[in-house]
Order: C-alpha cells, then sequence, then structure tokens
C-alpha cells in the first residue's frame, strides 16, 4: 500500500473567479502538506451544493487530492434552499444555467485550482446526477483536464434544446479533451442503458480513450447515502474505479516513485 505524503486536511468556503470573472462561491477540501497534489473539480447533482457533495469533496482530500466544489448555482442562491422539490422548480422556471456560463465557471475552478502552491497541475473534473452531464459538457469543451468521470450523467443523449443548451452533449462527443470513466445503473432511467450504449457508440466512434461500468440492481443516484436510491455495493466499487482511474491519469509522477 502506498503511504500518503500528508497529514490531514482542511476544508473551507471559498470564492473564486468563475465565468466572465464573475466571482463564484465554492468548497475547497485540501491535504495538508507541500505537496504536490493533483486537482479534482466535484461537481454538483440538480439540488445544488449540498453538505453530501462537500463530503465527497473531503473524500477526495483523504487520498491526496485538492479538491473543489464549485457552487453553479452561486448567482441564483439556489444552493441555499432546503427543499429539493424548490430547486427543480426554480431551475425548470428559469430554463435551467446556460451552458456557455456552466463552462465558464468549470475552467474558472480549474484555472483557480492550477494556481494553489500544492497542486501538481494535473486536473480532473468528476460530476453526479446533473454533474455528470456538466462533466462531459466541459470536457468536451476544454483543454485542461486531464481526466474527466460521468457519474450517471442524465440528458447527455437528447433531442431536446433550448436557449441554455443549444446543443445535445452526445454532439459534442467528438471532441472530448481526455480519457473518460462512465458509472452506470442498469436499472437508471435517464441515462437508460440505450442512452449509455449510444454514448459509447459515440466514443468509440471517434476513437476516444474510455471504460464504462454499469451496475445491476442499481438505479440512479447510487452513490448518494441520502437518497433511497443508495446501493451500498455499487458505491463502494464505484468509488474504487474512481481512484484508481484517477490514480491513473493524475497520480503519474507519483506513480513512477513507487
Amino acid at each position: 500500500m502506498t503511504v500518503q505524503n500528508y497529514e490531514g486536511l482542511i476544508a473551507e468556503n471559498i470564492q473564486f473567479p468563475g465565468d466572465n470573472g464573475d466571482l463564484i462561491g465554492g468548497y475547497l477540501a485540501r491535504p495538508l502538506g507541500a505537496g504536490p497534489f493533483p486537482g479534482v473539480i466535484v461537481i454538483h447533482e440538480i439540488f445544488g451544493l449540498w453538505p453530501d457533495i462537500k463530503e465527497f469533496a473531503r473524500r477526495f482530500a483523504t487520498q491526496g487530492y485538492i479538491a473543489l466544489a464549485p457552487d453553479l448555482y452561486w448567482r441564483e442562491g439556489y444552493s441555499k434552499m432546503t427543499d429539493p422539490s424548490e430547486v427543480r422548480a426554480a431551475l425548470q422556471a428559469g430554463g435551467g444555467v446556460p451552458d456557455a456560463r456552466v463552462i465558464g465557471d468549470l475552467a474558472g475552478a480549474a484555472t483557480y485550482l492550477r494556481s494553489l502552491p500544492t497542486c501538481s497541475g494535473k486536473t480532473g473534473c468528476i460530476g453526479y446526477c446533473a454533474g455528470g452531464r456538466n462533466a462531459m459538457l466541459f470536457a468536451c469543451n476544454t483543454s485542461s483536464l486531464d481526466a474527466v468521470v460521468d457519474c450517471y450523467g442524465g440528458r447527455i443523449v437528447t433531442d431536446e434544446t433550448s436557449p441554455n443548451a443549444p446543443v445535445p452533449v452526445i454532439q459534442m462527443v467528438k471532441d472530448l479533451s481526455c480519457p473518460l470513466l462512465g458509472l452506470f445503473g442498469e436499472e437508471d432511467g435517464n441515462p437508460s442503458p440505450e442512452h449509455v450504449a449510444a454514448m459509447e457508440e459515440e466514443l468509440k466512434k471517434h476513437g476516444k480513450t474510455y471504460e464504462f461500468h454499469n451496475y445491476d440492481g442499481a438505479g440512479h443516484a447510487f452513490f448518494h447515502p441520502w437518497r433511497p436510491n443508495y446501493r451500498v455495493e455499487a458505491s463502494v466499487d464505484g468509488w474504487q474505479k474512481v481512484f484508481d482511474f484517477f490514480g491513473k491519469h493524475l497520480k503519474v509522477e507519483e506513480a513512477a516513485r513507487v
């Protein structure tokens, strides 16, 4: 077993420049020590930057990553709502968060991570549910990532468009800039197994580096202990696959030293 070169962690609410230079909020969890540590952007689900996403960020910090969970609803304040149905209704009423702004905010998060003195410069991105879609959206519109993880991101495969989401993410796969790990539930309806198969076909078509894992008996949001769809075995195995994947692509120098 590799011995981590840090002791403890620190976590705090921060602000950093997002799209158009706007200061937005986020949650930063990082290992104590000189590093260098890779950075990971942790993208929240549809309900916003809630405690479970902050816990996920702290979990990455315990594994030797500087984790930044940006609040993509900072300007609207949706993350302050305590009722999930209110968040969903507010998003629907507002037409959703513009894709262009999401890309800009995540680009700001990547820049902020790389600016930290203990960051190695390697940067990954992971998203859950709606965050999985946004992780894919960002990875297809940037060259700043070294790895991306999509945890059951919905609405990647869709025919629906809107002023805030004018191009389906599935049509952007040709521009995917880094290796992809996808984790999905066989009983999920969005993305359904058919959607996952369509994504895989598009990835193969464009010669992208990826690996997909589908879990029997799991539906949507199986990573989240506070959700009724939580599945222990799928979550434990999924976390291990995430750490193996990021370890391979983000901890290159560390692996070479072992």
